[in-house]
């Protein structure tokens, strides 16, 4: 009977081991799945396009979570739901941790949308008359980004808060009604307006590069084109994680550099740097 017993409990240790060893396999199938939030258009597409292939040589699977929006993909990485995100610039990054008490960390630059100006009103940029009506972003980094390119191009002496903005004949002296609107919803606001500046995402995501190109588009020098570029962002932490060092390595990587220019034709322009813009290849 003992022996019978001592089998018996032999059995039931194996059967242990293999329940464990299952389990264990299960999680270490779940470490090679990547979870990456991307708005749809320019990011989701080069993330399924040419980084899940590179990931999946790598031994990893990508799963790509589409937002539509700029604050959930954030909040969602910074509850865990995601890996990483990938959407944002360095100063909409950091504008959310401070005023969102996140804490993001930008791991790798990857491309610059142009911001750019467009119009269904108007066939020129000459058309901008005085009182004419302006969509501008509404969130902190990309209002004053669109006004920087307004004032760039002449049409605003200088750049304030909205409401000085307004009423500043000194900054304003056209006297532009400059209307911040969510950036997603600023294509469909382009028929109330007389001209919005508009992110190069939800311009390619609302098919205006075709509809209404862009009357005006945004430049760059070398500083300005790293505050620019849209990064890879993971939660604090989780920067040098093997997972994410193999992220790094297939988006950075010469298929997507050929992939976005074959693809956006200068509607997106390839910017692989850190956050310091030190290139990453």
């Amino acid at each position: 009977m003992k022996k019978i017993t001592k089998i018996l409990l032999v059995f039931a240790l194996l059967l242990a081991a293999v329940g464990c060893s299952n389990n264990g396999g299960g999680d270490a199938s779940a470490d090679k799945t990547i979870k990456v939030g991307a708005t749809l258009v320019p990011h989701a597409e080069i993330l399924k396009g040419v980084v899940a292939d590179k990931l999946k040589e790598a031994g990893y699977t990508l799963e790509v979570v589409e937002f539509n929006d700029y604050v959930t993909p954030n909040t969602a990485l910074e509850e865990g739901e995601l890996d990483a995100n990938y959407f944002q610039t360095l100063g909409y990054m950091e504008d959310q941790n401070t005023t969102g008490g996140l804490h993001l960390a930008a791991v790798a630059g990857v491309h610059i949308e142009p911001m750019g100006i467009y119009s269904e009103k108007h066939a020129s940029i000459d058309e901008l008359a005085d009182g004419a009506t302006i969509g501008v972003p509404n969130d902190t980094d990309n209002y004053y980004r669109a006004l920087d390119l307004l004032v760039a191009q002449g049409f605003l002496n200088g750049t304030d808060n909205e409401t000085v903005l307004n009423g500043s004949k000194e900054l304003n002296p056209h006297g532009y009604v400059i209307t911040p609107i969510e950036a997603a919803g600023l294509p469909r606001s382009l028929s109330d307006l007389d001209f919005a500046v508009i992110n190069g995402n939800y311009a390619l995501e609302a098919g205006l590069p075709e509809k209404s190109p862009a009357l005006l588009i945004e430049t760059f020098d070398a500083e300005s084109s790293v505050r620019r570029t849209n990064y890879l962002v993971v939660k604090q932490g989780n920067e040098n994680s093997e997972k994410i060092q193999a992220l790094v390595e297939a988006i950075v990587s010469p298929e997507v550099e050929k992939y976005i220019q074959d693809t956006y034709k200068g509607s997106v322009i390839p910017s692989f740097v850190d956050a310091n813009g030190k290139p990453l290849n």
